[in-house]
């Protein structure tokens, strides 16, 4: 059975330790999960996750659907055995790649109808079979089918899809009590939060959701354009309305100016492309703000990536080097440098956990901040 527990609350503050449950093992929190969209961490492998200390990861139910297709995996003994990944893993239900991937969606009450990206084949998900699936290839956290749309959108639109995501959670909800004593097994099951920037359609679906029955949440809708002080005005008012004893999941989300701002006002967790995605157009994170390695300058750079690092990219290669595998498009350049981001940020989460545990986060922030973005390419 999936739980979260908060282990500390930093008095008068959001900031918080937690403990997130799952059959597949623990998650300290606050976490980061990289995007593991279908299947896999882009260019890296489990052992690599088990390397850098990731505690879990994301995968996409909407991709997966489509390729290798629900039946394979069951097939093979589900995500976790057909990975050989045995860590948490969210599934994600792939709404917003349903909205932002698919083309000719038709979008009604019962669910979508939409072509795939990949051939143009016709399909129809209502939110009860996205759970199900879920349940099917053995997800440790469950996310409900909904509908996110991008910034900016009128009220009237924004409350539109607001109802139509209620109403799939409602039907959701149904399901995951179902299957939960089919499949005698009970993973985490998150309401998403919806709503825009706009407080009185966040304050709504928060309440929806309470009188529905969820306990753990997603926040759903953010980074979609909107800027930067909005974001976190939305965050605010959410975490404000949500019980104490919940799970705050940011999804999406995942720069360290980011994740700092949210773990003061209380997230738990995040998933993000950005380490693996910018690792793969050579870029890195290191401790002095990011570092574009297939630049000029560092073609003769004999440094490692990050002096303070000590993972095996740093120990072994130069900068030069791999500026000259990214530049010649070798394999080897995309799965080091992406490599050295996770460590990088499962560092950082680290060290965030080990500031609010000692009561220091007010000056980790400040001291990190100064230095990451004093220093930015």
């Amino acid at each position: 059975m999936g739980s979260f527990e908060v282990l500390y609350q930093e008095k008068n503050s959001s900031l918080r330790l937690g403990k997130l449950v799952t059959s597949s093992g623990e998650v300290l929190t606050p976490a980061l999960f990289p995007v593991a969209t279908q299947g896999s961490v882009k260019s890296l492998s489990p052992q690599d996750l088990e390397e850098c200390r990731i505690q879990g990861v994301l995968c996409n139910i909407y991709h997966l659907y489509l390729r290798p297709g629900i039946e394979v995996i069951e097939r093979m003994s589900g995500l976790h055995k057909f990975m050989s990944y045995f860590k948490p893993i969210i599934t994600d239900s792939g709404g917003y790649q349903i909205f932002s991937l698919a083309s000719l969606k038709k979008i009604r009450k019962e669910g979508v109808e939409f072509s795939s990206h990949i051939d143009g084949s016709r399909h129809f998900l209502s939110p009860s079979e996205i759970i199900e699936m879920q349940f099917r290839v053995g997800s440790d956290v469950i996310v409900p089918l909904d509908e996110c749309v991008r910034f900016p959108v009128s009220f009237s639109d924004a409350e539109t899809s607001l109802e139509r995501t209620s109403y799939w959670a409602e039907k959701s909800r149904d399901t995951f009590l179902r299957l939960k004593d089919k499949f005698k097994r009970e993973p985490l099951f998150l309401g998403i939060i919806q709503g825009s920037v706009y407080p009185e359609l966040r304050k709504k679906a928060v309440d929806t959701l309470l009188n529905l029955g969820f306990n753990n949440f997603a926040l759903g809708g953010l980074s979609v354009g909107e800027p930067f002080d909005l974001r976190y005005n939305i965050v605010s008012l959410i975490v404000e309305k949500l019980p104490p004893s919940s799970l705050r999941y940011l999804m999406g989300v995942g720069t360290p100016e980011d994740i700092l701002e949210a773990v003061e006002r209380g997230i738990d967790l995040f998933d993000c492309v950005i380490p693996t995605r910018l690792g793969r157009t050579g870029t890195a994170f290191t401790n002095h703000g990011k570092l574009v390695v297939r630049n000029a300058t560092f073609s003769e750079d004999p440094s490692p990536l990050d002096e303070e690092c000590s993972c095996y990219v740093c120990k072994n290669f130069s900068r030069a080097y791999l500026r000259h595998l990214i530049n010649s498009k070798e394999i080897l350049g995309v799965r080091a440098i992406s490599y050295h981001n996770l460590w990088w940020f499962s560092k950082f989460l680290r060290q965030i956990r080990s500031a609010i545990k000692e009561n220091r986060f007010g000056e980790f922030k400040r001291s990190f901040l100064g230095k990451y973005q004093g220093n930015s390419d």
